[in-house]
């Protein structure tokens, strides 16, 4: 865990909603940190910047973040349904860098593999048009009643297990302090 990145007792996200849902955010949101607590603001939230150090010469490592978020009751499942909505509608789109490079953008969503009230891995993947490098993102989402607890893999060439790796534990953890 590495808390240097991302403040350990809340998300960071702003207090006051969008006023923009998830359902209507732009695709260019999508594999932002905090696009879940600014979009579909929960009652309490917490985060924590999760790390994995490089392992041999062509393992770059990678970071992310976890977070619970703890919504209304019948908020969490809306939340869920509008992360798939959006993955579905943002399957394919355009992205522009700050110096003018476009990125091709795609989101896919699995399932987690994990038992729960839900769950679903969204794939992100942007590539160079040039057909050169690409980087992936993976935020795995579980639910829990009216919790969702988000692992998010942040930037890396290829897909990994490592994201369902933490989420395990990020829900063997939750489980054993919420009492089952």
């Amino acid at each position: 865990m590495n808390t240097a990145d991302v403040n350990s007792t809340t998300t960071g996200a702003p207090h006051t909603p969008s006023a923009v849902s998830i359902a209507s955010m732009p695709c260019s949101e999508l594999g932002v940190e905090s696009f879940m607590t600014a979009h579909a603001h929960p009652v309490e939230d917490a985060a924590v910047g999760v790390e994995r150090t490089p392992v041999g010469d062509d393992d770059m490592g990678w970071f992310g973040q976890e977070s619970l978020d703890r919504y209304a009751p019948g908020q969490a499942a809306e939340v869920m349904a509008a992360i798939r909505g959006v993955a579905g509608r943002c399957a394919s789109s355009t992205d522009t860098l700050a110096d003018g490079t476009p990125l091709r953008d795609t989101a896919s969503v699995t399932a987690a593999g994990v038992a729960a009230d839900d769950s679903l891995l969204l794939h992100l993947t942007s590539a160079f048009p040039d057909g050169g490098q690409q980087f992936v993102n993976e935020t795995a989402f579980v639910r829990m009643g009216d919790v969702i607890l988000m692992v998010q893999h942040v930037v890396e060439d290829h897909p990994s297990s490592d994201t369902e790796t933490v989420l395990s534990a990020a829900m063997t953890a939750y489980r054993s302090t919420a009492g089952g």
